[in-house]
């Protein structure tokens, strides 16, 4: 069984290697889920097996430009992957993306088996997404797809940007770091012109964006350095009283408003949050359940709630 794991780990560290312009042990490792002196070895076995690899430890590892090997079989789970992929893409993704990833997905389906293509085709058939919905803003279909082209291309994006306290749209001028998804929302960091600094944007926000055919002026971090960097916004501590019968129906939403933990308490459930926007955000959502829900702490929230209930217009 060893040898068959070993052997497995190889093959895909060899598929890694082709799959990447460069990539290090400590990558590979923490992937594998292996020591980097395994990685070595591993490393050493592909190199005498006749692979060319070239690099170092420390600096990281690839193949000798234009070597090759044809590419496997794909497997019964991994074709019926794809066909779900591009599912949620079309879902997930913007109006490019699910575009590219689509015709991508029908050059791999050229290649498949009669039978494979005939499961393709069943799931497909059988797997709905819903409607699509205001994912971003109508005016930018194309955002993550500009966004991922002046990430990889290095080139400074033109947007128009709407902040959350704004009245009106401000031109700015970006090199784009790195995108990821939170809470419902695509968020990007970039380097802003107009601030002189990194900040956080979130694509729904943006009016206009162009991707211009000037060249980054600085050399930027990983994402993940600059999201290390950002600072948490203050919380403050909520806890609520629901029956046992109601609590679930708060399951799918309550983590979008900093659910920490629950403790059941004969009929009752215990939810306590710690809550970043407890007077706009939380006391909105709070009047969803309120006749089911009693506020525990703090007494603010309380007040909160109070004050719209007596701004209701009916």
């Amino acid at each position: 069984m060893d040898i068959t794991k070993r052997f497995n780990r190889i093959v895909a560290i060899y598929f890694q290697l082709q799959a990447k312009p460069m990539i290090t042990a400590h990558n590979l490792a923490e992937r594998f889920g292996v020591s980097k002196r395994t990685i070595y070895r591993d490393l050493k076995s592909l190199e005498q097996a006749g692979v060319p690899i070239y690099g170092e430890p420390g600096t990281g590892y690839s193949l000798v430009d234009g070597f090759k090997l044809s590419p496997p079989r794909f497997s019964e789970d991994e074709i019926l992957t794809l066909a779900a992929a591009e599912k949620l893409m079309q879902k997930f993704g913007d109006l490019d993306l699910s575009n590219h990833f689509s015709s991508a997905i029908s050059k791999v389906k050229s290649f498949l088996r009669y039978n494979e293509k005939i499961n393709i085709s069943v799931l497909e058939e059988n797997m709905v997404m819903g409607e699509i919905g205001e994912r971003f803003n109508h005016n930018v279909p194309s955002a993550l797809s500009k966004l991922f082209e002046g990430i990889s291309q290095r080139k400074i994006i033109d947007m128009d940007y709407q902040s959350g306290d704004a009245i009106n749209p401000a031109r700015r001028e970006i090199e784009p770091v790195g995108v990821f998804h939170k809470s419902n929302f695509w968020y990007f960091i970039a380097y802003c012109h107009l601030r002189s600094d990194y900040r956080r944007f979130r694509i729904d926000r943006i009016h206009k964006l162009s991707l211009s055919s000037r060249s980054f002026t600085r050399t930027h971090k990983p994402l993940s350095n600059y999201l290390k960097q950002e600072k948490a916004p203050p919380t403050t501590r909520i806890r609520l009283s629901i029956p046992v019968q109601f609590a679930r129906h708060l399951y799918w939403e309550r983590s979008y408003f900093g659910f920490i933990s629950e403790e059941i308490h004969g009929n009752e459930v215990i939810m306590t949050f710690e809550c970043p926007n407890m007077e706009h955000e939380f006391s909105r959502w709070y009047l969803m359940f309120a006749d089911q829900a009693k506020i525990l702490e703090p007494e603010e929230l309380r007040g909160h709630v109070k004050k719209l209930l007596d701004n209701i217009k009916i």
